[in-house]
């Protein structure tokens, strides 16, 4: 199978190298590793088009300059290049997350085995990382969880191991769904209900607390949905939005009912808690 690479170089690396992966994840691109300048990513020749760019906002951004060239390659191992940049990380010294060939990781509360192939969600992301941070504060024993967008399924089986009644995770990506279903039996929480769909597949169930960590324009689009779910008195949790978009999701989130009560910020990302 043939493959384009594209290698590029982005100035400043961050938070624009993660904002370029998610927009390339959403037209097609199936593997990135970053790189000490940049990142490289990988798109199927079969599904690649020489116009796949020409959507790609951040590309336009006069906050940053990026620069790529690309190439055909065959086919690589990728799973041996994620591990080759994957390490184990720690969520405010309770919970480890790691990978299965990971041994010599720290003895914590809470242990999280992911292995995401092309996948999102490790906890290295600063989004994944905040929301982490937020299950180990609040408390969701004896509660129903849904993770929209779910990637890995990582939030939802912090949910699970927190005590959560009943958890559902849901993705539009078949390779999230695929790799949620492995994931969730990995971590002893098969009975995590794992679903491939979007906003529109959710039905009459109701959620005492809902995780989405997607990106702005579709937190903005799928917020009544989500608020039309929610058991009164719930609580939403919202990330993968920058900085700069804090007031535009606060006031999307008050129009439905919402109460903004505590904010996360990392390396320029917002993680947002509202109660409904």
């Amino acid at each position: 199978m043939i493959y384009i690479e594209y290698i590029f170089t982005v100035a400043p690396l961050q938070p624009f190298t993660e904002i370029l992966i998610a927009e390339l994840g959403g037209v097609g691109f199936e593997s990135f590793v970053e790189t000490s300048d940049g990142v490289k990513a990988y798109i199927q020749k079969e599904e690649w088009n020489p116009q796949l760019l020409e959507d790609i906002f951040i590309l336009k951004s006069e906050e940053v300059q990026i620069s790529f060239k690309q190439a055909e390659i065959e086919q690589q191992n990728w799973n041996a290049k994620w591990e080759e940049n994957f390490n184990p990380i720690v969520v405010d010294g309770r919970c480890t997350v790691k990978a299965p060939f990971h041994t010599d990781t720290p003895d914590t509360e809470y242990t999280i085995i992911i292995e995401p192939k092309m996948s999102f969600g490790t906890g290295h992301h600063a989004t994944t990382h905040m929301i982490l941070s937020f299950l180990l504060e609040d408390e969701v024993k004896d509660q129903s969880v849904l993770d929209m967008g779910c990637g890995t399924s990582v939030l939802a089986i912090m949910a699970a191991k927190r005590g959560a009644s009943f958890v559902e995770a849901i993705d539009i990506d078949p390779w999230c769904y695929e790799n949620s279903m492995e994931n969730v039996e990995r971590n002893g929480h098969a009975d995590i209900v794992v679903k491939q769909g979007d906003a529109s597949i959710l039905g009459d169930t109701k959620y005492d607390t809902i995780i989405a960590n997607i990106n702005r324009n579709i937190l903005l689009n799928d917020l009544p949905a989500y608020q039309a779910v929610l058991n009164s008195g719930g609580t939403i949790y919202l990330s993968g939005y920058l900085e700069a978009d804090r007031e535009i999701l606060e006031d999307a989130c008050t129009k439905l009912g919402g109460r903004p009560v505590k904010y996360k910020s990392r390396e320029g990302w917002i993680a947002a808690k509202f109660v409904f």
